[in-house]
Formats: C-alpha cells, sequence, structure tokens
C-alpha cells in the first residue's frame, strides 16, 4: 500500500486546483443575519407559557364536525382541512375517516361552513396548496383489509368544498402492510410539510416500509424511522434522514432547517427529543444511539415523557417576537405546544424548549396567510377515535387584525414575485407555488431578481433562490454558482444547485470542492452534502481530509453515549463519511488508512461491506506498527463482519427493541469467512494480554464467535412471586362504586403520593411495571405515565384494564414446537429470541425459531379489580405517586 500521507496528497490536489479551477475556498463568512434571525436577545420568556393577555384562543370546530382530529392543514386563504380519524392509532376497521372541510368565509372566527372534502382512512398528514390538497392516508382493499399507506393529490378546481373526484397517488406503499393490520397506525407513515425548496418532507414511523414507489417508478424500502421528500408531482422519492422512532410531522423553517419531536419508547432510552435533521443524518434508532454514539448525530435534547405530534415553524411578522421565528411542537401526552428556541452552533444549533399553548391531546398546529393559527385537539378520543371528543381552535395574537389575502390566481409573474418578500413563510410558498406554474422563463426571471436583490431580508432571497432553481433547473445552473460567490448566501445556492438529481447537468464539482473548505462551517455541510450527490469520485479528496473531532467517542462498556447532547463538531465528520459511503469510494477510503487523518476513513469503512475494504484493512493491520491503531483498524474489520438483512416487512421491532446494536438483525455476507479466519488466525498468534480484546469486540459487535470469548456473563432470570388473585378479590370503596362516580371522588382528592408508593407494590403493581428507568422491563413503564395520562385516564387504566391497552403491551400467547404454551408481555426482542414475562412478573427466554405460533390477545394480562379493596383515598394516593412519575 502507498505511504503517501493525506497531507502530501492535499498539497498536490491544491496545486492542481490552483492550476485548473478558478473556485477558491473563502477565507470569510458571513453569518450576522442568520445569526440575528435566530437571537432571543432582549425576548423575556414566561416559564408558564403565553395566556390571554397575549393571544385570543376561541373554539371553532367540535366533535359534532371534525371528532378525533388527527391532523390538520390551513390554506393560505384560511380553509381549514381537518382529518378526521375515527380508527385512532390501533382501530383496523376501514371507513371511519375523511378530511372535513372549515371556512370563516367573513374571517370573523366564526365557523360559517363546512362540507366533508373527501373520505379517507386514518388521515395523517395534509397539505392544502391552492386547488390541491395532498393526503398521506392508509388504503384499505375491498376484503376491509389495509394495504398500505400511500401520499396521494385530491384536486378541487370549482371551489365547492368538495374533491372533484378520486385522487392521484404520488407514492403508494409508504408503510408496512403487515404492521397496519396486525396493529395498526400507531408506529406508522405520519405528517407531511412542504419546504420552500419545493419538496414535501414525510415523517416516517419506524414500521419504515417496503418498496414504496413514486411516480416515476423509483423504489425505496427503508427499515425504522426518519424523513423522506418526493416532488409534487410524485417523483424523485428519496431518504433524507434516517434513525428516528415515531416522529409525527416536521417544521421547517425559511433556510431549510428541518426540526421534529418524537416520542418516547416507554422507558428504553429514547425519550421525547427534539432533532435539527441535516439531510443524509443517522440519528441512530435503535440500534446505534446507545453503544454506538460516535457513529450519529446527536438531538439537541432529551425533553423526558410525552408523545410528540404535530410540528411548525413560526415565520409571521404579524406574531409577537417572543412568539417568532421559533419551531413549535406539539405533544399529544403531556396536552402542550412548546417553542424549541433555536440559536446557531456551527453547522447546527443549540436550543431551549418553553411552555407555550396548553390543549388537551394537541395533535397538530398550522397557520394561514393572514397569521391565524388553527390547532387540533383529540381530547381524550382514546386509541380508535371517539365521536364525541376532539375539536379546533382557532388563536390570533391580542391586537391583531385580519389582512385580505391577496387573489394569487389573477396575481402577474412579477406580483407573484414581489409575494416572494412577504413577512410570513405561508405567503412566500404559497406565492411560489402559483409562480411555478406560470411561463417557466418569466417565473425563473422574476425569482432570479429577488435571489440578487442584496437590500431584501435573507428569507426573501432564499425564497428567490430556491423558487429560481425550481423553475430554471439545469439552465440555471450559471447564475446559481454566481450568487455561490457571496457569503451571504453561499449556502443556499449550493443547497439548490445541488437540490435535484434530474438538474445536475453542469453543476461543477470543484465548486463543492472549494466550499468544502469554506470558512463557514454551514457552507461547508451543504458543500459535502452536495459532493455526496454528485457523485463525482474527484470529491473523494477533501471528504478525506475532514477531521474527527476527540468528542467522536466509542462509549464505555455498559454505558450509554450522549445521543441527546448538541455536538457541532461531529455534523461535517459525519457527513463526509455518508458521502463517501454514497460515492463508493473504497479504494480511496482503504488508501487513507495510511494518512494522518485515518479516523475518518476507518468511520466510513465501518458502512463499506465490499471485498475491496476488508483486503484492505487486513493488508493495512498487517502493515501498522502503531498498537493504538491497530486496535481501531481490528475492531473495524470486526465491524464488517455482519451487515444488516434486508427488510422484508414481515416483521417489526416492537416499541421497545433490542437496542445493543450495531444491528437489529445481522447477516453473514461474501466477506464474513474471510474476516472470521482473519480473526482467528490474530487471536491465535495473540498473546493472553492482547485476547481480551478480542473477546470484547465479540461482546460489542455481537459477532457471535464462540470461539473469540466473551466478557459478559449471562444475566440472571428475575423472578417475582405477587398472588394476584388474593389481591383483586378484596372489596372496598372502589370495588363497591361505578367507574364514574370513582372517577368524581378521586378527582376531589390530593391522595399522599408517599402512601402511593407503598400501595404500588402491596397491589402487585410491580410485579408487571418498572418505574426506574435502569429496573428491568416488565410490562407498560410508569416512570414517565404522568406526561403521558392525566389523573382521570390513569384512573380509568386502573379500573378498566382492557379499555385502552398500551401500546406493545398487549398479551402474547405461544406456542412452541414441542407444544408448550406462554403467555405474557413480549419485553424484549432481537432478531433472533424474545423475552416473555408473566403475569407474576417471571421471565422466560424463547428462541425464535423454536416458536411454532403467536398470537395477540384482546384483554390485557393485567386482571380487573386489583384496586377494588382500596379506599377513594388510597387511589387518589396512588394516582397522585403514578402521575408525578415524569
Amino acid at each position: 500500500m502507498s505511504k503517501i500521507s493525506l497531507p502530501i496528497l492535499s498539497i498536490f490536489a491544491l496545486i492542481l486546483m490552483v492550476g485548473c479551477s478558478k473556485y477558491r475556498p473563502s477565507q470569510t463568512a458571513d453569518l450576522a443575519e442568520l445569526n440575528a434571525y435566530f437571537s432571543s436577545e432582549g425576548i423575556e420568556i414566561d416559564s408558564l407559557g403565553a395566556d390571554s393577555t397575549e393571544l385570543i384562543l376561541t373554539n371553532f370546530a367540535g366533535p359534532d364536525l371534525v371528532p378525533s382530529p388527527s391532523c390538520l392543514a390551513v390554506a393560505a386563504t384560511g380553509e381549514v382541512f381537518v382529518g378526521v380519524d375515527m380508527m385512532g392509532s390501533l382501530g383496523k376497521l376501514p371507513g371511519r375517516g375523511s378530511i372535513v372541510k372549515l371556512v370563516d368565509s367573513n374571517h370573523d372566527g366564526v365557523l360559517d361552513s363546512h362540507t366533508e372534502f373527501t373520505k379517507v382512512d386514518n388521515p395523517r398528514g395534509i397539505i392544502a396548496m391552492g386547488d390541491q390538497v395532498f393526503v398521506l392516508h392508509t388504503v384499505f382493499g375491498t376484503d376491509s383489509l389495509a394495504q398500505g399507506m400511500d401520499l396521494v393529490v385530491f384536486e378541487d378546481k370549482n371551489k365547492d368544498g368538495v374533491a372533484d373526484g378520486p385522487s392521484k397517488p404520488l407514492i403508494t406503499n409508504i408503510s408496512t402492510q403487515n404492521q397496519l393490520r396486525s396493529r395498526g397506525t400507531d408506529h406508522s407513515t405520519n405528517g407531511i410539510r412542504m419546504g420552500i425548496d419545493g419538496w414535501i418532507y414525510i415523517a416516517i414511523g419506524d414500521f419504515g416500509f417496503v418498496d414504496a414507489e413514486d411516480r416515476d417508478g423509483t423504489k425505496l424500502t427503508m427499515l425504522g424511522g426518519g424523513i423522506v421528500r418526493v416532488r409534487p408531482d410524485g417523483t424523485g422519492m428519496e431518504v433524507y434522514t434516517h434513525g428516528t422512532r415515531n416522529i409525527y410531522d416536521v417544521a421547517i423553517d425559511p433556510f431549510m432547517n428541518v426540526y421534529t419531536r418524537g416520542n418516547t419508547n416507554d422507558g428504553g432510552g429514547w425519550n421525547i427529543r427534539f432533532i435539527h435533521h441535516i439531510q443524509s443524518g443517522e440519528y441512530g434508532y435503535p440500534s446505534l444511539f446507545k453503544h454506538f454514539t460516535d457513529e450519529i448525530l446527536p438531538a439537541l435534547v432529551d425533553v423526558g415523557g410525552g408523545s410528540g405530534t404535530g410540528a411548525y415553524f413560526m415565520d409571521d411578522s404579524r406574531w409577537p417576537a417572543k412568539y417568532n421565528r421559533v419551531p413549535m411542537m406539539a405533544d399529544w401526552g403531556k396536552s402542550h405546544l412548546y417553542i424549541h428556541r433555536v440559536s446557531m452552533d456551527g453547522p447546527s444549533f443549540t436550543q431551549a424548549d418553553e411552555n407555550f399553548i396548553k390543549l388537551s391531546q394537541i395533535t397538530d398546529v398550522d397557520l394561514d396567510g393572514s397569521g391565524t393559527m388553527y390547532l387540533a385537539a383529540w381530547d381524550g378520543a382514546g386509541f380508535r377515535g371517539n365521536p364525541e371528543k376532539g375539536y379546533v381552535v382557532r388563536v390570533v395574537p391580542v391586537g391583531w387584525k385580519y389582512e385580505a389575502y391577496p387573489d394569487l390566481k389573477s396575481a402577474s409573474v412579477t406580483e407573484l414575485a414581489e409575494l416572494l418578500k412577504a413577512t410570513n413563510s405561508v405567503t412566500r410558498l404559497d406565492a411560489q407555488q402559483e409562480l411555478l406554474t406560470r411561463s417557466k422563463e418569466e417565473a425563473a426571471a422574476a425569482a432570479l431578481k429577488i435571489a440578487q436583490d442584496t437590500s431584501l431580508p435573507l428569507e426573501a432571497r432564499v425564497a428567490g433562490i430556491f423558487t429560481y432553481a425550481q423553475a430554471a433547473c439545469a439552465t440555471g445552473v450559471q447564475d446559481l454558482i454566481k450568487l455561490s460567490e457571496e457569503d451571504k448566501v453561499r449556502e443556499f445556492a449550493l443547497r439548490a444547485l445541488a437540490d435535484r438529481k434530474s438538474c445536475l447537468e453542469g453543476v461543477p464539482v470543484e465548486l463543492f470542492i472549494a466550499a468544502a473548505e469554506d470558512a463557514n462551517p454551514r457552507v461547508q455541510a451543504a458543500a459535502i452534502v452536495g459532493l455526496g450527490r454528485l457523485g463525482n469520485p474527484e470529491a473523494t479528496e477533501v471528504l478525506l481530509e475532514v477531521e474527527v473531532p476527540a468528542s467522536a467517542q466509542i462509549p464505555a462498556k455498559d454505558t450509554e453515549g450522549p445521543h441527546a447532547t448538541p455536538n457541532s463538531a461531529i455534523v461535517l465528520p459525519h457527513l463526509a463519511v455518508k458521502a463517501l459511503v454514497d460515492l463508493k469510494a473504497v479504494d480511496a477510503t482503504v488508501e487513507a488508512i495510511d494518512s494522518d487523518n485515518y479516523k475518518l476513513a476507518l468511520w466510513a469503512l465501518r458502512y463499506m461491506h465490499d471485498p475491496k475494504a476488508v483486503d484492505g484493512l487486513v493488508s493495512a493491520y498487517q502493515e501498522t506498527e502503531d498498537a493504538g491503531k491497530k486496535a481501531e483498524i481490528l475492531a473495524t474489520v470486526s465491524r464488517l463482519y455482519q451487515k444488516e438483512a434486508p427488510y422484508d416487512g414481515s416483521w417489526w421491532w416492537g416499541t421497545r427493541p433490542d437496542t445493543h446494536g450495531p444491528y437489529y438483525k445481522a447477516i453473514d455476507w461474501e466477506g464474513s469467512a474471510k474476516i472470521k479466519n482473519f480473526l482467528m488466525a490474530e487471536l491465535n498468534s495473540a498473546d493472553e494480554g492482547q485476547k481480551p480484546l478480542f473477546a470484547s469486540l465479540n461482546d460489542r459487535l455481537r459477532l457471535g464467535i464462540v470461539e473469540l470469548g466473551t466478557e459478559t456473563a449471562a444475566p440472571e432470570v428475575e423472578e417475582a412471586s405477587v398472588d394476584l388473585e388474593s389481591i383483586k378479590n378484596k372489596k372496598g370503596q372502589v370495588g363497591a362504586a361505578s367507574i364514574e362516580d370513582v372517577i368524581l371522588a378521586v378527582g376531589g382528592l390530593k391522595g399522599d403520593p408517599v402512601v402511593g408508593k407503598t400501595l404500588f407494590t402491596s397491589q402487585g403493581c410491580i410485579a408487571c411495571h418498572a418505574i426506574e428507568a435502569g429496573q428491568v422491563m416488565k410490562g407498560p413503564f410508569m416512570g414517565q405515565i404522568g406526561s403521558i395520562m392525566n389523573r382521570d385516564q390513569i384512573v380509568e387504566a386502573i379500573l378498566k384494564p382492557n379499555a385502552s391497552i398500551s401500546q406493545g403491551f398487549a398479551s402474547v400467547q405461544i406456542t412452541t414446537n414441542d407444544g408448550k404454551f406462554f403467555m405474557g408481555f413480549v419485553t424484549a426482542e432481537s432478531a433472533q429470541e424474545l423475552t416473555l414475562r408473566d403475569i407474576t412478573g417471571t421471565a422466560t427466554k424463547l428462541e425464535k425459531k423454536n416458536i411454532k405460533e403467536r398470537k395477540e390477545l384482546e384483554n390485557s394480562m393485567m386482571p380487573t379489580g386489583l384496586a377494588n379493596s382500596l379506599s377513594y383515598e388510597e387511589l387518589a394516593s396512588l394516582v397522585t405517586f403514578l402521575s408525578q412519575q415524569k
């Protein structure tokens, strides 16, 4: 192998670049306006959130019109489209969903008319744009069984409030049929939002999908959750980010920063987290976020329990400054709309979360072009919908006045371009989309003027850049290159140049190579992502120069890494690794093992399952004398021993999957035998002091090579003994009263949490429920129940355990090949085995290959009557204790 160091290669490359390329890395950055946009300087924050002195909140529609509202979208002109979902997240019977259109024709805040726009099942996301309404929903067959989920578009050209006809599919099968049929839509594909770049961004729950297909025939499969995007005409579908749990929606700011607030895995370490999504990023759920945090982009914060739902980025000058220019995130579990105030941090952000508006089980949020906000509330409609629950509210700032919205259909190209300067994002996007329906040449020329006008606010210029890029496609490359010469907008010009793979003709890779060494880290990030998209192998040298920070540390054994702590230093090397993998740059990456920056090369090689990568690593190991580097190469070779199995949608990892990593369902590949032979040879030649390293790698990477040994003792099976029958048959105040009377009585009592904690044990709760994250997982985790349910809901769950079985904790009956029967909760599951914990708390491990039948039961394993012996005061104490678990 060549011993030329990467810095020397870099000098040669720089000489060539100087002689052959006109592009140079900028030595200056202009981030002043962007920093000011996100600055919170001078803003006074109220920890309690907004109140009636600042906002006017009024009821707009109730359950008689919009029961069980799962999502909503507001047209720029003010019409509200509400997704009614009477199936909820666990229902499976079709014919219970619709899109209802609500109209306040005189804009006085009172609903004037409504229509049923169309019937669809499980509406999960809506975009209302001009004559079109985009909807993400479940599709059922004639057999009343779920077929999958589709992204479709309806039209209403005659404006009668009813879709003109059947929808046109844009993407089909963007969720897994098997999981939709067996569970419902609880971890399915969810919300949709359009960015100023013209893409529709789709929140993918961790059901993932198999063979989703767009209108140009592109097929994708995704194991787990993330964000996918597609053009409004249903072409160009691609993965944007990966590795989230069960995100429900996305928020997008005027500069194309994308944000989500996720969903907790019930005590398994992945709590509600606020994430800034950077294109091509991996966020680690479920296999990397605990023990391989050096390989992921971390969340900006972990906020504990809850259930993230709708998301929106507020950009409207008519709103108070303290509530403007911020991501707003709904949380169904906490019944609150939160603000996550972001501050610039290199290529990413830090954040501070704040209370904003309290609303019962809020599901969604959106704004119209006048600045009117609408919120949807599930309001206790349960896991299967309820015809008597749910509503929509309208919110405006105190002192707000309605401004008539322009008629875009009759506006000229010049007038539409002028609206790209609007001081709110809704109008800018609406004007852009109408402008793109006009003459492409005229639209491009008008948008370019906006992009070039240095007197305009940055958000207006960015709207101009992305509008121009969409109208001009490849013919606009030279103008975008010219714009990239300006420090302030270089990031956005680069993103626009590499944004659509169908428009890459004439885009110079040299421009992106130079920008990868820019003084502005946000420009560097855009350039690195762009180099991966351009597909030109000339990019490999500059990518391999990106340094890995000291913070990229492998977590210590049996510890979790910092997966929800901002780390802007990790962003650029992470993106560089992703770009190298996309470029399939095996040869260049192997060569870079001999460079001073070998750590990035080894990081990238972890994902290059190619025989050439194996050979190169083995050769480098044999040639290297540095003991530390030798150990790192050995770890990289070991990591390549297996790879993730292709996902076929026939299985799902459940609500609390195995999080050990690095793979969820590992399989061998053509290089596995060579790697095993190499490892065995090195083990046999190693001295006694070196052999623990092989055992450690065997454990950490789950290689399953018995000969390498292990450092981990087999865990003891915990058993508990609780006589639930004797508890449930005792009679007291609770057992003698109706559930309604109990809820009323307990509602008026404060309760003593200390007494409640004692009752949690004496009433048998502890047999099936953990309250500490470090405890052995049993049934539904109670450590965050107070952030998911209110007191009434906790009472109902105790007294009527079959009414709403916690997601992921249905009773399972298993029959093994030798005729044995087991029943309990599945508390841990990997691709090879599962752990079943029965009602007494006894855990049993079963190998999947020995399971003959696995059947989910309709009733909860929790017996009714466990609280019958309690007085009202005692039950109130138990509920108080549980409600404090957050």
